[in-house]
């Protein structure tokens, strides 16, 4: 289900070349102290060259020759997006097949979609490599040797004290609410997302796609920033909504659950503060704007057979494969989503199919996500509003119409179903539910979702060419199917 394509560790190179080998040791002036070997460097910060998440921590010597190779060519974040189902006016994409440390390795999936939408979610392992140009010192005296030169430094640069508000505050407190989930599945396939805190029962909130592996069978544990490491089951998952929660075993007593925002009352500009574990990298902080709301969204998981829907928060805050199922906060540290997909290049920008940040993140409203966590700690199932009437799933920029047959030679309306009961009928186009824009059949799923069984909305319709409204009360259906 996962790939991998590690890329190749470029060798660290020596920090000066060799003396040759007939050519006399030059000797230290008089005085000098012997310059100190210089410290290995670390190239381009975290992660360190030859380090990968998946296998631990390897080295390769540095070539005895000089001048050093040419270093090869650039690592790969290796992975399949896969050939997902595109809606909503963005192209189709995949969730890619696994979360990080992938641990098997089958054959990869061949297409992709138009560049679309690809669940954040971590699909293989990185090696970062780079070459080692550690600073190296010499200490030289005067000819004189009159003595040295002591230059000394304020023992303390004062109290460093960081405000409630800042970015550094907030994530101080988010992190330690924050987990790693490793999910496996019984055959040893799976990888790593995020989830955090829900209540102090131990209940963690997640992606569906990051424990999915694990559902029927597998392994599951959820690491916190202080190393603590706690097995973990999974109490629901709603695969539409791509939302789950799990349960930790035997569950500290001092959980602290995260706060949740309104998700309602966000605004466009609003800082926003990602926290995850991109590409592995667990307790990564991120930060941006929320760049849009209500955006509609259709992700699948990778073979185009499922989706799921949202009526997201778009945010610039950099998110990539692994930041999955963790909290986007707002600035006072409440959260107010979800992350789940982003909006990658057809080549994922590295030179394969994995994708990367664009800047174009997206998440599930936390006021959505609650009610589904409620639910499924609840009942274990998830609850689906409905209109009761099949739409066509092709990208538009029309509306939503509702199809002349329906799912497997079913009717297109469900008969006495809220639909129905509204007048609706095959051909209608939906072009709006209550002040929300449809342009499409997913874009008419997400907003469905954001609502729940019961809740009365206006539908406004075309037939014949002619613009109609409707009042409907949405219908429910109790799990995935």
């Amino acid at each position: 289900m996962s790939t991998e394509n590690e890329g190749t560790a470029v060798p660290p190179a020596p920090s000066a070349p060799p003396p040759p080998a007939d050519a006399p040791a030059a000797s230290a002036p008089q005085g000098a102290h012997p310059g100190s070997a210089p410290a290995a460097g670390d190239p381009y910060g975290p992660p360190a060259a030859q380090v990968h998440h998946d296998a631990g921590e390897s080295s390769s010597a540095p070539d005895p020759s000089w001048p050093p190779p040419p270093p090869p060519s650039t690592p790969a974040y290796g992975g399949d997006g896969g050939a997902g189902h595109g809606a909503a006016g963005h192209g189709g994409g995949g969730w890619g097949a696994g979360w990080g440390t992938t641990h098997q390795q089958p054959a990869p999936k061949n297409g992709r979609g138009r560049g679309g939408l690809v669940a954040a979610v971590l699909v293989a392992a990185l090696v970062a490599g780079g070459l080692g140009g550690g600073l190296g010192y010499t200490l030289a005296r005067e000819n004189d040797s009159g003595g040295s030169t002591t230059v000394s430094s304020s023992t303390s640069g004062g109290n460093v004290k960081r405000d409630p508000g800042t970015v550094a505050a907030v994530a101080a407190a988010a992190l330690p609410s924050t987990v790693t989930i490793e999910a496996a599945s019984s055959s040893g396939e799976g990888g790593t997302g995020t989830g955090f805190v829900f209540d102090k029962q131990g209940h963690i909130v997640t992606n569906n796609h990051v424990v999915a592996d694990a559902v029927d069978g597998g392994n599951l544990s959820a690491t916190f920033p202080n190393g603590k490491k706690y097995e973990a089951e999974v109490v629901g998952n709603a695969q539409g909504y791509d939302v789950a929660v799990i349960k930790l075993k035997n569950a500290p007593s001092d959980l602290k659950p995260l706060t949740l925002g309104n998700s309602d009352d966000v605004a466009v500009g609003d800082s926003t503060i990602a926290i995850g574990a991109p590409f592995g990298l667990s307790n990564t902080v991120t930060t941006g704007i929320i760049s849009a709301k209500n955006r509609p969204v259709a992700s699948s998981d990778g073979t185009g057979s499922k989706a799921s829907y949202m009526s997201a928060l778009q945010t610039d805050a950099s998110i990539n494969p692994g930041n999955s199922g963790g909290p986007l906060l707002d600035a006072q540290g409440n959260v107010i989503g979800i992350n789940s997909a982003i909006q990658s290049t057809s080549n994922g920008g590295f030179g394969t199919g994995q994708a990367g940040s664009i800047g174009l993140g997206f998440a599930i409203p936390i006021n959505q996500a609650k009610y589904v966590a409620q639910e499924l700690i609840r009942t274990g199932k998830p609850v689906y509003a409905k209109i009761g009437a099949s739409v066509s799933l092709e990208d538009t920029t029309n509306g939503a119409k509702i199809t002349e047959q329906g799912v497997g030679g079913t009717e297109p309306v469900d008969p006495g179903g809220p639909a129905d009961k509204a007048g609706l009928k095959p051909g209608d186009v939906i072009t709006k539910l209550d002040d929300r824009v449809i342009d499409s059949g997913p874009t008419l799923i997400g907003e469905i979702w954001t609502h729940k069984p019961g809740d009365e909305v206006t539908i406004t319709y075309e037939r014949g060419g002619k613009e109609h409204t409707t009042e409907l009360t949405l219908g429910s259906r109790v799990g995935d199917s």
